[in-house]
């Protein structure tokens, strides 16, 4: 699964796979902590993050949200996916 991005300790990853399940979605990984989290409405979709990471990687995904459908639709063609600039 590769990473998007990494900031903050946060690691961001997509699955390249054209079996990957819907709605479009991020795998968040933060030390102990991991979600999934849509990239259409940014919910939380399973697993937990702590409060300040999770306001952290909403705030990315919305500046990053066309780069993430477009690595969503890379991966749904079994293409690697682009690196994304981190939050700074």
């Amino acid at each position: 699964m590769p990473t998007l991005s990494m900031f903050y300790g946060i690691i961001v990853r997509m699955y390249f796979a054209p079996t990957e399940h819907h709605p479009p979605h991020i795998h968040v990984y933060y030390q102990d902590d991991k979600a999934s989290i849509n990239i259409l409405n940014f919910e939380l979709m399973n697993g937990n993050l702590p409060s300040k990471q999770s306001k952290m990687i909403i705030a990315w995904m919305a500046i990053h949200q066309d780069e993430l459908m477009a690595n969503w639709n890379l991966c749904q063609n079994n293409q690697r996916p682009f690196s994304i600039e981190p939050l700074k």
